[in-house]
């Protein structure tokens, strides 16, 4: 099924500063060996780490905005760049998942913006989007069981109603993780800072080529943006 990815269009007058890129891939590795690679981006954070923590770089402190705006505590409740970031600095080195999730992650710390990675044939369409919740999504943390993202949290959500993330850009979902049988994904960087919508051109075309590089076809891409909200993905 073709399936619609989207910003709901009350996201794009409150978050003026967001701007997104979306990448479709198919025939993804599971196996693939992209150690050398992830250590350039690590290696390019660290760089950046060595000079300021995490908390001050303007792509972290505008998501922290971005959370407080919506009534998270912004150090209890970190965006995804965040956390690898403050991850990669107190232990020198991120975990290892999966080739597709590796690289997404590294390309996330280089760039200090979130990289989510959803296996493709998890979300239900025809539509996925961004929207605040009604609070009867369903969500699945990664430890298993079942959550339901609070009303107006911002999260992905899909058409049968299945969260795929929990606010926003913090966690996302153990049912749409990408893992050994994932063979499509679809991955959505988003940025908030002054900037962003100058980067994500890169950052889109970065992760293509090193997917490509490493067996996998990247089918589509585009950046997103109150003119352009709207990304087709699938078959």
């Amino acid at each position: 099924m073709r399936v619609t990815f989207r910003h709901a269009d009350d996201i794009w007058p409150s978050h003026p500063g967001l701007t997104a890129g979306a990448l479709y891939v198919t025939g993804v590795p599971a196996t693939a060996d992209v150690g050398a690679r992830v250590a350039v981006y690590t290696d390019r954070a660290r760089a950046r780490l060595a000079t300021a923590g995490e908390g001050e770089f303007p792509e972290v402190v505008a998501w922290r905005r971005t959370f407080s705006r919506m009534g998270l505590k912004p150090t209890q409740y970190r965006c995804a760049a965040e956390s690898l970031l403050r991850r990669l600095r107190k232990e020198g080195a991120l975990p290892r998942i999966h080739p597709v999730v590796d690289l997404c992650n590294a390309v996330s710390v280089a760039y200090a913006v979130p990289v989510a990675a959803l296996d493709a044939d998890r979300v239900t369409g025809p539509l996925l989007e961004v929207r605040p919740a009604r609070g009867d999504e369903l969500y699945t943390p990664f430890g298993g069981g079942s959550e339901h993202p609070a009303p107006g949290e911002v999260t992905f959500v899909d058409s049968a109603g299945r969260a795929h993330a929990r606010r926003w850009t913090h966690r996302q979902s153990g049912y749409s993780a990408v893992g050994p049988d994932t063979r499509r994904v679809l991955v959505v960087a988003e940025a908030q800072h002054e900037g962003g919508a100058e980067i994500m051109p890169e950052l889109v075309k970065t992760l293509a080529e090193e997917l490509a590089a490493h067996g996998a076809d990247p089918v589509s891409s585009a950046v997103l943006g109150p003119s352009a909200p709207e990304f087709g993905f699938g078959d």
